[in-house]
């Protein structure tokens, strides 16, 4: 294949950009990792969730959620320390 030495350095330009979004993909690829869920939810608790959602919107309902979570959870470590 024949080219203009004008040609052969978009060419080259443009060999340079693909490589170079190549290699982000490939940083992307390395960086990334598998979403596994924290828990399962049944699919009455989802759908619940998914009312609470529409109602009072993300933001809110991640806020109750978090502080409800917390909670739980606090008072469970609290008990298990208490049964060492």
């Amino acid at each position: 294949m024949k080219v203009t030495s004008e040609e052969k350095e978009r060419l080259s330009t443009a060999i340079d950009r693909m490589n170079e979004g190549l290699d982000a993909f490939i940083q992307l690829y390395n960086e990334s990792e598998i979403d596994e869920p924290l828990i399962q939810f049944d699919d009455d608790t989802a759908d619940l969730m998914k009312q609470a959602r529409d109602m009072y919107g993300q933001e809110k309902l991640n806020k109750k959620l978090n502080t409800i979570i917390k909670q739980i959870l606090s008072i469970s470590v609290s008990e298990e320390g208490e049964n060492e």
